[in-house]
């Protein structure tokens, strides 16, 4: 791979040229040399100078852009070359949507490690959205997200399994007095404490507004589902959670399934890949997804999807 292009990268990444010297394992004036010399081969300048600090000028942000894109192919590149001739080892960059990375990727990593230790896998977690545009940029080598992706054009995507969607409230909820099962109708004047647009689980509770023809009247947008938990309990309003991200607030009486008709509402999840050929590391993870397809083994064993339990 081209050194002026990691140079730059580092350089972008870390906004100094001392410190981007210190992980280069180079000297101040080497790292500027490589700089100016790649601004002259652009034959634009890519980086804005004060005193403290260096940052990307517009110019700049395209070619880190690309830049990130192309050293993602590089090293992907070696990897499957390595390949050929040595063992399951070396990095994996994997992607998760936050049900999935939160609540049932830890347990697929630790057999991962358990039965491959020379793979070193890294996570992010993120949306949907924000994990497919990673992958498509090739800044992760696998994304594992849940619902419709926009922009399909370019991956490869495998459905590989299923999840139930039920609405959650406080136990002591006014919900809960009523000894019959409730309709989604019943649910519009109520607030609705829901996931942020991008994720897969806003996409599950707007679905189910859809399909039922209503619109309610309130709705608290919180970033992530743990705090969503936290309003939840609290008795700010009901939700619609993943059974795999409410096990222990069922075990522990924290939170309590809504009897509402219609639901479980089932949602698929997706492997996300954007190139054909894969790294054996990153064949074995995938055929460990699709051989733990059935993640009922992550639920409580007393927890039933349809509240009836």
């Amino acid at each position: 791979m081209d050194q002026h292009l990691h140079v730059f990268v580092t350089v972008a990444e870390k906004q100094n040229f001392s410190r981007a010297a210190e992980t280069l394992h180079m000297t101040q004036p080497a790292v500027s040399q490589y700089i100016r010399l790649f601004e002259e081969t652009m034959g634009v300048r890519l980086l804005e100078r004060t005193s403290k600090y260096v940052q990307l000028n517009k110019a700049g942000e395209m070619v880190y852009h690309h830049a990130k894109e192309i050293i993602g192919l590089y090293t992907r590149m070696q990897n499957l070359v390595d390949d050929l001739t040595n063992k399951a080892s070396g990095p994996l960059s994997i992607g998760a949507s936050y049900t999935f990375g939160e609540y049932v990727l830890p347990h697929i990593i630790a057999k991962l490690n358990e039965a491959y230790p020379n793979i070193s896998p890294t996570v992010i977690i993120g949306n949907t959205t924000e994990i497919a545009d990673a992958v498509k940029r090739h800044q992760l080598d696998v994304g594992i997200v849940e619902g419709h992706l926009k922009d399909e054009e370019h991956m490869q995507i495998e459905p590989f399994a299923e999840d139930d969607m039920v609405v959650v409230a406080a136990p002591n909820h006014p919900l809960m007095v009523r000894n019959d099962v409730i309709s989604m109708k019943d649910l519009e004047k109520t607030t609705w404490v829901l996931r942020e647009y991008g994720s897969g689980t806003r996409e599950a509770a707007d679905s189910v507004f859809q399909q039922n023809d209503i619109a309610p009247d309130k709705i608290m947008n919180i970033g992530s589902t743990q705090p969503i938990k936290e309003a939840v309990e609290a008795g700010l309003g009901i939700s619609l959670l993943s059974q795999w991200a409410i096990q222990k607030e069922l075990q522990h009486d924290d939170l309590t399934v809504v009897p509402v008709s219609g639901l479980p509402f089932r949602r698929q999840f997706s492997i996300i890949t954007t190139s054909p050929f894969q790294t054996k590391a990153l064949q074995i993870f995938i055929d460990l997804l699709r051989h733990n397809k059935d993640l009922s083994a992550f639920r409580s064993d007393h927890d039933d999807p349809s509240g009836t339990t």
